[in-house]
């Protein structure tokens, strides 16, 4: 859907595998730095896939307010809320004059998985000698559990805990759908201001596919098995592409309407010009066939008024693996044409419902700065992959205009176009 007035972005938080806040994330970003490494925070060395896009320097109590929140916060919960806090500094918000009933909160997340050391005491309780006895499970997990507990596992908890901290008593809601729940909360957040129900929305994902019980729980299939060179196992559309690389990550991002911003001086970073989403019902069955991807594309330039030659890039799903990057970028080229294409999950791996929203922070950063950050790892193109890839290093000189695009298993999809502006501080 497009919009009868202008939606814009203010501000910006991101934590990522590339480092935390804007400015180490985008210097990383654009000098093509590999945020894959050895998996260190848990004992990886039973698993056969021992490296991702992981978070080396996050210290939650360094981002988190009140701390005791902690004892009910997950990781995934604690990134999204420190990216909150970040994008509301950015943009001049944090602690500023507003209206707490047109403030809202939007933010998209995964399936949270549960701390084994958290299970551990009510596991222990229901063994007989080495068996697992089911009787008595129920009794345990009541005496051994914090009453608290399930807190650090509802998906909706980030959005709570964000609105809380800063009385945002809009409109809020959570949006769990898998790889594109990020890049639909944005669009979510932009239609909440277009309705009229909110001045300004704070939007993003969050997302951690490295928790060790996910990484049983999902198997290592399609994972790249690079070991012996980690850093180059993620190749969106290269010919030798062999699976993803899992990551963890959040970014949030404010959004005013114009004249709400402009009203206090805010400096515009983007304007969000349209988007649309599609499902295809039988995906999950039969196999992507990149339809639903097709349809948002199309959609979202309608939306939009734009011509497919006056976009400046497409930032897409590029996830790795042979049959999602085949269905994406043949829909891509049959839509775009031969727009250049960047696939940051190069450098961060999949967040998850993180990715979308830090792979639009991306697109964002990049077009204010008038650069397209470049995809690593592509080597060899693939003819299944009928996309311009942009590779090697940063493309300068396209237009100000981009699409960002996330895409599931499962058959949704969804395409935002936004427009970026000069940034000023």
């Amino acid at each position: 859907m497009g919009f009868t007035f202008e939606v814009v972005v203010t501000g910006i938080g991101v934590v990522s595998p590339l480092g935390i806040g804007t400015d180490t994330f985008w210097r990383r970003l654009v000098a093509g730095e590999s945020g894959i490494k050895p998996l260190d925070r848990f004992d990886a060395s039973a698993l056969s896939v021992r490296f991702g896009g992981q978070i080396t320097d996050f210290d939650p109590k360094e981002h988190v307010r009140p701390r005791k929140s902690l004892k009910v916060m997950s990781r995934e919960i604690q990134l999204g809320f420190a990216a909150a806090e970040l994008a509301m500094a950015d943009a001049g918000l944090a602690g500023a004059a507003r209206d707490p009933d047109r403030f809202g909160v939007v933010f998209g997340g995964d399936m949270i998985y549960a701390d084994l050391e958290d299970l551990a005491g009510a596991y222990r309780r229901s063994l007989r000698g080495r068996q697992f006895d089911f009787s008595l499970w129920s009794e345990a997990v009541h005496e051994e559990l914090h009453p608290l507990w399930l807190l650090k596992h509802l998906p909706n908890m980030t959005a709570s805990h964000v609105a809380i901290a800063h009385d945002a008593r809009g409109p809020n809601n959570s949006i769990v759908l898998g790889d594109v729940s990020g890049l639909l909360a944005v669009a979510e957040a932009v239609s909440v201001i277009q309705r009229g129900w909110a001045d300004v929305m704070l939007a993003g994902g969050t997302g951690c596919r490295l928790h060790p019980t996910a990484l049983v729980a999902r198997g290592d299939a399609l994972l790249s098995h690079r070991a012996d060179d980690f850093r180059r196992a993620c190749r969106p559309f290269d010919r030798d592409r062999d699976g993803l690389v899992n990551g963890e990550g959040a970014a949030a991002i404010v959004l005013e309407a114009r004249v709400h911003a402009e009203r206090r001086g805010a400096p515009i970073l983007g304007r969000l010009l349209s988007w649309a989403s599609r499902c295809e019902p039988k995906a999950r069955r039969e196999g992507v066939t990149g339809s639903s991807l097709r349809q948002a594309i199309r959609a979202a330039l309608a939306g939009a008024r734009l011509e497919p030659r006056s976009i400046g890039h497409v930032n897409a799903h590029g996830v790795g693996t042979i049959d999602m990057d085949g269905a994406e970028a043949t829909a891509i080229a049959a839509e775009l044409g031969p727009v250049p294409v960047t696939a940051p999950k190069s450098l961060l791996g999949h967040l998850g419902a993180g990715g979308g929203a830090v792979e639009l922070v991306a697109s964002v950063l990049g077009r204010g700065r008038g650069l397209v950050p470049a995809t690593l790892n592509y080597d060899t193109p693939d003819p299944a992959c009928p996309v311009k890839v942009v590779h090697g290093g940063p493309l300068a000189g396209r237009p100000a205009t981009a699409r960002a695009v996330n895409f599931c298993s499962t058959g949704q999809a969804v395409a935002v176009a936004i427009a970026t502006e000069p940034r000023v501080h």
